[in-house]
């Protein structure tokens, strides 16, 4: 089970720090990647993290670049990945949903097991 929060509607320049808690799985087995869709648009992936705690980030997203931006982390004590994400602009508006695997991150939706809800970010002057 996967829980994303700290989404909300801010303006551009803020930031937001969202959380993805994760139960019944362990971090130390697993890759928790977050992605992010807009209507019309095709769900992408904009950070991921596997489970030797090694970092993959994808630095376009929709020809946008996030120019690091956004900074996956996780807290092994709480079981929870959290996505930072600085200068927020009103390109960055989406559901940010996290996603968990054995072992690996991966660019394909498709070999995620295990899904969020997601969280609203909504950017806006």
């Amino acid at each position: 089970q996967l829980a994303e929060s700290g989404g909300d509607s801010v303006q551009p320049g803020e930031s937001l720090k969202l959380s993805c808690e994760v139960t019944g799985i362990t971090l130390n087995k697993y890759a928790i990647s977050w992605w992010r869709q807009v209507p019309g648009k095709e769900r992408e992936e904009v950070s991921c993290i596997n489970y030797k705690n090694q970092v993959s980030e994808y630095s376009t997203v929709w020809g946008d670049f996030l120019e690091g931006r956004f900074t996956i982390s996780r807290d092994m004590a709480k079981n929870t990945v959290y996505l930072q994400l600085i200068n927020l602009n009103p390109a960055d508006t989406a559901l940010y949903s996290c996603a968990a695997r054995y072992y690996e991150c991966s660019a394909y939706e498709t070999r995620y097991d295990y899904w969020g809800q997601g969280t609203q970010v909504t950017v806006s002057p």
